[in-house]
């Protein structure tokens, strides 16, 4: 009998696909406290059950899904889960958040944790429903995309509202930028989980609970409810158009990257925000579970490109990396590519950012037509781009090189490649400009993922003295308003604080779209499971899960010199705004600097002091 822990089921499911075993085990209430739950959870069993030296495409890296305390109350952004993995793309950690229905459904079926090993002898998937759970023959789902692969499992188990989390032919043919779909258009999108449980031979994870959840924390969630009701004006953008609506506005502030980072002006990017999406293409909002926000755009296209709305609509990261850092200004055709990328399960930032790479070389002649079997990979070209996206999933051609990222590509093509590559520990950068946010550039140099834009601090946000963001800090003893150009100790101090609440968020696990402050998550999680946590307790879990993956990245051999941006930004762009202003390498270093020894790492090497990891009770 598992122990009751409140807001858990208590429970980890274990798979080795090597020689079909399942079993369960008792989750310990002393790690719920520790790491809470989601990227928390993820962090600790890397550390503890993955030895140095683990190939991140080998049988005995670890797939883990994990969910959290609040996850499937019925409140907005209760509904997400995380995932994490040794990373093919980089070789250090993967983490990434995803949204949908999924995380729910495995609350419901009994479960906080699956952890996968191992691979498999031939394809298959995991059916996870009700306290049980078994390995099912995916040889006839093999090479097929998202959507024939949902429909495929819900026809074979007779249940239409079974959820999964699956791969396209990007996860099967291993490229490491692939990513997991939650359905058809929510992606754990960064690192390459998706290369991951492709090298396990694992189609898919299905999921189905019919276990009630218990009612706790019932008064403070109608409370949350009913105060997200009254502020609804928080989150306005979000459900008008969701993400990508103030495009034109990073554009005049430099923040829209445009052909691959090097280039600041695009006339054309009110042709793609997300207001142009729903006026001209888009067909309705769709939410994840018990989410009245409603971010998430569904388009539809008959001509010149069939976008079937099935897939979803491009969000912000997406109209950037394959519209303006490719030179796209066609909108038709950046959504025919969101469609590719979530059919094949492609991370549509690392996959954007490739292409603009490659776009770049091709114009500096690094790549030719003999490379590329014909195509003219020039800046704007939005057919080679779409066939790129498919040569890429299916390893074709150019597309083989390309799979494996810009860092490696580069390295292939030489002659000065690098310089377009764009990316941090091997990790593509995200769709926004350090340049415009030198805060962002410091927490894209020392996240233990990489140039991840969810871990950050997004400069722009902190500038209101009347926001809640900058009450929030003010409470916690730093007052603001923080102009966007600082990178001097109170900015470093704020992307310390952005890192560990956005951590906060990752671990319970809930979307970071929501306007919740950290007062409220820890009023909600008290009631949830009856501990008396505060906020200081909160961040210092944080901490303690971002220090754990730091130590996860030095055990595979990361240094302090992993902590880089690439030159690019030490440049200015072409035009616009920031013709004349790239970031100072003098001050990002002395931030870097100042940032290790906030968090009570050795300011030189960014190895975590053994009285820090005492402190935090890291072993």
């Amino acid at each position: 009998m598992v122990p009751t822990i409140n807001g858990y089921n208590g429970k980890i499911l274990r798979v080795n696909l090597t020689d079909n075993t399942l079993r369960t085990e008792p989750l310990e209430a002393g790690l719920c406290r520790k790491y809470l739950g989601g990227a928390g959870f993820v962090a600790h069993f890397l550390w503890q059950e993955l030895p140095a030296g683990t190939d991140p495409l080998a049988p005995e890296n670890k797939l883990i899904f994990a969910v959290g305390p609040l996850t499937g109350i019925p409140l907005s952004g209760s509904g997400r889960n995380c995932v994490g993995a040794m990373s093919p793309l980089t070789g250090g950690v993967a983490k990434s958040e995803v949204g949908e229905f999924w995380g729910y459904e495995l609350k419901r079926a009994g479960y906080d944790v699956v952890i996968i090993e191992g691979k498999a002898e031939k394809p298959v998937f995991l059916w996870v429903h009700d306290g049980e759970a078994s390995l099912e023959d995916a040889g006839q789902l093999w090479g097929q995309e998202t959507r024939e692969t949902q429909q495929g499992i819900r026809d074979k188990l007779g249940d239409k509202l079974i959820r999964v989390a699956g791969i396209g032919p990007a996860g099967e043919n291993l490229v490491r930028y692939a990513c997991i779909m939650n359905g058809l258009y929510d992606a754990a999108g960064r690192g390459g989980v998706g290369a991951v449980m492709g090298s396990k031979n694992l189609k898919a994870v299905a999921v189905r609970g019919k276990q009630p959840l218990p009612k706790l924390g019932t008064e403070q969630i109608k409370s949350l409810r009913k105060w997200l009701e009254d502020n609804r004006q928080l989150s306005q953008g979000f459900w008008e158009a969701g993400t990508g609506i103030g495009m034109d506005g990073f554009e005049a502030i430099g923040n829209l990257p445009v052909r691959n980072f090097r280039d600041g002006l695009f006339p054309a990017v009110k042709e793609i925000d997300a207001h142009a999406v729903m006026k001209n293409i888009g067909v309705g909002m769709d939410a994840c579970y018990a989410c009245t926000i409603r971010c998430k755009k569904i388009v539809k296209v008959e001509s010149p490109y069939n976008v079937d709305p099935a897939y979803g609509g491009p969000e912000y990261e997406t109209l950037a990396s394959l519209g303006s850092n490719c030179g796209i200004d066609n909108l038709p055709a950046i959504a025919r590519g969101s469609q590719l990328c979530n059919a094949y399960s492609l991370d549509t930032i690392s996959a954007g950012e490739v292409i603009s790479f490659a776009m770049e070389c091709f114009e500096n002649g690094l790549l030719t037509t003999r490379d590329t079997g014909g195509l003219e990979l020039r800046f704007g070209n939005e057919a080679a781009m779409l066939k790129l996206l498919e040569m890429i999933a299916h390893r074709e051609g150019i597309g083989n090189l390309l799979a494996e990222g810009v860092t490696r590509a580069a390295r292939e093509i030489g002659g000065g490649a690098e310089e377009y590559a764009i990316a941090v520990k091997g990790l593509e950068v995200a769709m926004h400009e350090p340049r415009a946010k030198p805060g962002l550039g410091l927490g894209f140099m020392v996240n233990p993922q990489g140039a991840d834009h969810c871990c950050n601090l997004h400069d722009h946000m902190y500038l209101n003295e009347n926001d809640w963001r900058v009450k929030e800090v003010s409470q916690l003893g730093m007052p603001g308003p923080f102009p966007v150009e600082d990178i001097g100790p109170d900015k470093v101090w704020l992307v310390r604080h952005a890192q560990f609440r956005t951590i906060v968020y990752d671990s319970l696990v809930m979307c970071q779209f929501l306007p919740y402050n950290l007062t409220q998550l820890n009023d909600l999680l008290v009631s949830v499971t009856g501990w008396d946590t505060s906020v200081n307790e909160l961040l210092e879990t944080a901490e303690r899960t971002l220090t754990t993956l730091r130590l996860i990245n030095l055990r595979e051999g990361f240094t302090a010199d992993d902590d880089r941006l690439p030159a690019r930004f030490y440049q200015p762009k072409t035009d616009g705004v920031l013709a004349d202003k790239p970031l100072d390498p003098v001050k990002m270093e002395k931030a870097r600097r100042h940032y290790y020894s906030l968090m009570g790492w050795d300011e030189e090497t960014g190895v975590p002091r053994p009285e820090k990891l005492a402190a935090l009770g890291i072993t």
